[in-house]
């Protein structure tokens, strides 16, 4: 069969969704050809209407943003982290706009750091805000980077960024799917520093529970949707049973960016991850695999655009620790986008004063994009969100 009739045949299997769609696709979907090869063949002012059908949420490149939450340290506490540490204090010299305001922006990856906190007032800085203080001494996650040098956060406590998003979204019900990233965070802080809490069970359990305390399931793309009826999510999603475009906008996807412990530990005694919230970090033999953490576009290429090519859904990084924009290094972003990962983050959607020549993003106006290793001429040049 040819590429022509393959994505012809691909688009009248979708149609009658896209029907579903009703308010959702301007204008209707029945006067569109849902069957044209690519959106912009599709009628005039029929390009989303034809993505809704005919595209999934793998089929996207997103741009993201790297400890989306963090402000740059203050300079006191910086010169001290420099005086023991030159290189890791380079590594945190760096900060964010506020979450809604990188959603404005056309960011639709996050990336959130979160601590375990259950009783409330584990850490304490005197030098927060009042209203983040007070956060701090309620019970529930706390947004940190390091919980002893690098803790200043736009937002605070977790619940607090969830809410941001989710109001966020509410205004914008046709954005494309917000790609949320946890890192659970309980490594050893300084010694004489206050130790986090180990993530447990408990604790992943609580971290779901919050989640979905605030976006309902019906506002989730959750790995058993994803799975469905198929035996393991593997064999779903290389099944390319990814939720198409349309079914997917005003939706938010949540991963766990963690190692085999701690992912053993989200699992527990799941065959897969049957009831659970979050896609997890795997390689591509497990049962559990959908989402893959593969931050080294270069070295990682070619693992990266099979990956992506298969069906999975890579994040992966443009920069890492300012090293890119120090130097005005832009190969690692380069192949990043080429790579065709669908999440390209970055600490750097907004230059940096000092570093003015760095700069990661899409063209201006444009919020995401065909996929340049799955889709890479469907989009026909079109918006894929308004």
């Amino acid at each position: 069969m040819s590429i022509a009739r393959k994505f012809r045949a691909m688009a009248g299997r979708h149609a009658a969704s896209a029907l579903l769609l009703g308010c959702m696709a301007v204008p209707a979907a029945a006067a569109c050809d849902l069957q044209a090869v690519v959106a912009d063949e599709a009628g005039a002012g029929c390009g989303q209407p034809w993505m809704d059908a005919n595209l999934r949420v793998n089929d996207l490149q997103l741009l993201g943003t790297h400890n989306s939450y963090k402000l740059p340290p203050p300079p006191d506490l910086l010169e001290m982290h420099r005086a023991r540490d030159p290189q890791g204090a380079e590594g945190i010299d760096y900060g964010h706009r506020p979450l809604d305001e990188q959603l404005d922006r056309g960011v639709r990856a996050l990336e959130i750091d979160v601590y375990y906190d259950p009783d409330g007032g584990r850490y304490r800085h005197d030098d927060l805000p009042p209203e983040q203080r007070k956060a701090m001494a309620g019970p529930g996650f706390k947004v940190m980077h390091l919980s002893d040098i690098d803790y200043r956060s736009s937002c605070q406590p977790f619940v607090q960024c969830l809410r941001i998003i989710r109001d966020w979204s509410e205004r914008h019900p046709r954005h494309v799917p917000i790609v949320i990233q946890l890192n659970t965070k309980d490594e050893p802080a300084a010694p004489g520093q206050v130790q986090p809490l180990a993530f447990d069970a408990d604790a992943f359990d609580a971290l779901d529970a919050e989640i979905r305390g605030v976006f309902g399931d019906d506002r989730l793309i959750l790995p058993d949707k994803v799975q469905g009826s198929r035996p393991t999510l593997r064999e779903a999603v290389l099944a390319g049973n990814w939720p198409l475009l349309g079914e997917a906008r005003g939706r938010v996807l949540f991963a766990l960016d963690e190692g085999e412990a701690k992912i053993a530990r989200y699992r527990g005694g799941r065959s897969v991850l049957e009831g659970r919230v979050l896609f997890v970090n795997t390689d591509e033999a497990s049962t559990a695999a959908a989402w893959l953490t593969l931050n080294e576009p270069l070295a990682q290429r070619d693992r990266i655009a099979s990956a992506v090519e298969r069906g999975y859904f890579v994040r992966t990084r443009a920069d890492a620790d300012t090293r890119e924009a120090r130097t005005g290094d832009s190969a690692r972003r380069d192949a990043a986008f080429a790579g065709g990962a669908q999440v390209v983050s970055t600490d750097y959607v907004d230059p940096d004063a000092r570093f003015p020549d760095y700069r990661v993003g899409f063209p201006p106006g444009v919020v995401a994009r065909c996929n340049p290793v799955r889709a890479a001429a469907r989009c026909g040049g079109l918006p894929i969100e308004e």
